[in-house]
């Protein structure tokens, strides 16, 4: 199974600029950015399909955030810029994804792989 590793969480200001980095340890065909605030419900956020370059964006973050792709390096990137407050969450990567309409969802069990999440923190 596929190994996830992401990294790049920080604390930022807001209106600041962060590039999240996810690393699978093989060959991935779609890979997604998730989010999980405090007392909130996951909420997936990009993700990118290997084969085509195909992205999704949620409403959320269209406009501020920038998924892309090194296949050489086996990274998926998570660019986000004028970050807010609300931005704030540990943010995780996982492979396989699905989008139904407007929600994208992660793999359940062993279906897939999740990363362990990185931190990012928004605040003055």
């Amino acid at each position: 199974q596929v190994q996830l590793v992401e990294s790049g969480g920080a604390l930022v200001q807001p209106g600041g600029s962060l590039r999240l980095s996810c690393t699978a340890s093989g060959l991935t065909y779609s890979i997604g950015w998730f989010r999980q605030a405090p007392g909130k419900e996951r909420e997936g956020v990009s993700c990118i399909s290997i084969p085509d370059d195909t992205t999704y964006y949620a409403d959320s973050v269209k406009g501020r955030f920038t998924i892309s792709r090194d296949n050489a390096k086996n990274t998926v990137y998570l660019q986000m810029n004028n970050l807010e407050p609300e931005d704030t969450a540990v943010y995780y990567c996982a492979t396989p994804v699905t989008l139904v309409g407007s929600t994208l969802y992660g793999p359940h069990g062993d279906l897939g792989s999740w990363g362990k999440g990185t931190l990012v923190n928004v605040s003055s």
